[in-house]
């Protein structure tokens, strides 16, 4: 049952203006440039994002006019969102890593009038589509080089529409506060596209009142204070990133770090030390098998005493530290200052007071892994229209496999089919231009989430998507996801896709990870020039069958994968197989891949 949430009822704009005036000089960003981290105040942050607002007033923009963003997390990705947000105007988070067409779809059924850019190759796919796009009125590039020779009247650079803005607000002082002091928490802030798994993405509009609830449910199942860091990775268009980014740290105050791209993630990590952070399941996976890898490599002794702290600490770190005995104890800080702390540092994490997994459920055995080696990760529950939190662990009473306990702040039930249901503040205003779709999400107040789950006392556990549930041939339902992270635990597999509905056993299409599996191949000296050569050589297909039979062993008999094929390529956004979040579109790889599936029966 949700309680009276605590958090000052601002929206998230007058919320920027609070801290700017209770702690002006504090850092709210820093962005790494060249090398050097350089802070941002609450003040400046603040300003900026005004001038950004009177950039778009000078354009005539109205309130409820649509402003995109094309880009990698940076500073001018919050300041061009905060700006929006004091102009009333609604946000829309493109992902830089989405082709032309996407790109395209989106932002023309967002009715987007104003698309900010990070540099030529996004700006590229506006100007490439601009046939399509009659609605746009301007493209601000943060970065304009190779666009300089452009003749476009569209194209203008951050710098000078901040100095349009600047201009702007010197001939109408008092502007940005009047606006601000106009807002309401029912006012739309967001527009946030789904996945697109299973169809076309679909517009969620996020109230600001769905924020302030996604901040509250953030703060505590987090442990979220005003000393707590962040670094800023994941892409801001997906809700678990705007939580991590804007909605909890803006009303605390808290400080985030951009780094120079998400390819400098895991040094940006290291550099920052954040006291928490969140990774979908694939980064936690990539983690894992660059450990892997790593302890391959070191061999000899340090390998052997990897291996004992693993066996030691696993079944302690098992149980709630309150029955740790003192000799458990003991143990847990030796190995830490022999082995641990060293991969602590190496994945930047020793700082953090918690980690969360969320987005999609976690291999069990990679969520272990980490909580052995002192990494704090708990995993939780939420969804774009559900403004973020919704479940999390108790970062002292972990119950494996599951997704923790309810935030404070959501109303949360199972129907009788088992799917979840959440009521309250956090439940988004409905879909953009799809009545339908949005009468059949929320139903007498209930957001049905299409997650068929159960309760193991107060946790929730997820089994799969309720459209996912497969029944063999032999009537038995059964869940892709759990079979296949089964199968992903190893940091020899990146991907698992199951196949089972009405067959007679469970098959499966598996694309191994290229790194862990050429450094096996490298150190067997087994040759191979691509990542189509290493998966159809013998030795590798045998390396997988003993993976695959050793995953077995932890499931059901009737949950066994019997057969595989290993795919020669990696499974590629941009071949329409993956979301940009890297969901499995199964249907496109149903189809796609048929001939290959039709073999394995």
């Amino acid at each position: 049952m949700s309680v009276l949430n605590p958090l000052p009822e601002l929206t998230l704009p007058q919320m920027l203006r609070e801290q700017a005036q209770r702690i002006p000089a504090k850092p709210a960003l820093r962005q790494k440039n060249f090398g050097i981290w350089q802070p941002c105040s609450w003040q400046e942050y603040f300003r900026r994002a005004g001038h950004f607002a009177m950039g778009l007033l000078s354009l005539g923009l109205k309130p409820g006019a649509k402003v995109g963003i094309l880009s990698e997390n940076q500073a001018e990705w919050v300041i061009s969102q905060l700006g929006a947000g004091i102009a009333a105007c609604i946000t829309v988070g493109v992902y830089p890593t989405s082709p032309t067409a996407e790109v395209a779809y989106v932002i023309g059924h967002a009715d987007v009038e104003i698309i900010v850019c990070e540099d030529q190759e996004q700006a590229d796919k506006i100007l490439e589509a601009l046939g399509e796009l009659p609605k746009i009125r301007q493209i601000i590039v943060v970065d304009m080089r190779g666009l300089t020779s452009q003749t476009s009247e569209l194209l203008i650079s951050f710098a000078a529409f901040a100095a349009r803005g600047e201009a702007y607000e010197k001939q109408h002082p008092g502007r940005v506060d009047a606006m601000l002091d106009q807002q309401s928490l029912d006012d739309a802030a967001l527009m946030i596209y789904t996945s697109g798994s299973t169809g076309k993405p679909k517009g969620a509009i996020i109230s600001y009142r769905n924020i302030r609830a996604g901040a509250w449910g953030a703060i505590d199942r987090l442990a979220l204070t005003p000393e707590s860091t962040a670094l800023s990775y994941l892409p801001l268009c997906h809700v678990a990133e705007q939580f991590m980014t804007n909605f909890g740290p803006i009303y605390l105050g808290c400080t985030v770090s951009f780094g120079e791209s998400i390819r400098t993630v895991q040094k940006d990590l290291r550099e920052i030390a954040p006291s928490y952070f969140l990774g979908v399941p694939r980064i936690w996976e990539k983690l894992h098998s660059e450990i892997h890898i790593k302890v391959n490599e070191a061999g000899g002794l340090r390998q052997r005493i990897y291996r004992w702290g693993m066996n030691v600490c696993a079944p302690i770190r098992s149980k709630m530290p309150a029955q740790w005995t003192l000799i458990e104890k003991a143990k847990l800080s030796f190995f830490y200052w022999i082995i641990f702390r060293a991969l602590q540092n190496f994945l930047g994490l020793r700082e953090a007071t918690l980690a969360m997994s969320g987005a999609a459920p976690i291999a069990p055995e990679v969520f272990r892994f980490f909580r052995t080696i002192g990494v704090p990760l708990v995993e939780g529950y939420g969804a774009t229209e559900l403004s973020g939190v919704v479940t999390c662990h108790n970062a002292d009473n972990v119950v494996p496999g599951t997704v923790g306990v309810a935030a404070i702040s959501v109303d949360l039930k199972l129907s009788e089919q088992g799917e979840i249901l959440v009521s309250g503040e956090h439940v988004f205003k409905g879909y953009h231009k799809d009545a339908e779709a949005t009468a059949a999400a929320i139903v007498d107040g209930w957001y049905h989430s299409g997650d068929v789950g159960e309760w193991v006392g107060d946790n929730l556990k997820i089994i799969d998507r309720l459209k996912d549930i497969m029944i063999t041939a032999g009537g038995k339902n059964l869940s892709p996801s759990e079979i296949e992270n089964a199968q992903k635990a190893s940091p020899l597999i990146k991907e698992c896709i199951v196949i089972g509905d009405r067959r007679k056993f469970i098959a499966a299409l598996i694309q191994i990870d290229y790194e862990s599996v050429a450094a096996w191949a490298e150190e067997k000296k087994i040759a191979f020039t691509t990542f189509k050569s290493l998966t159809e050589n013998p030795e590798v297909f045998k390396l997988i069958s003993e993976v695959v039979a050793t995953a077995n062993q932890g499931l059901a008999p009737v949950a066994n994968v019997r057969k595989f094929h290993l795919l020669s390529k990696e499974l590629d956004h941009d071949d329409d197989e993956v979301t940009a979040t890297m969901k499995i579109r199964r249907s496109k790889i149903y189809s796609k891949y048929a001939a290959e599936i039709n073999a394995l029966y």
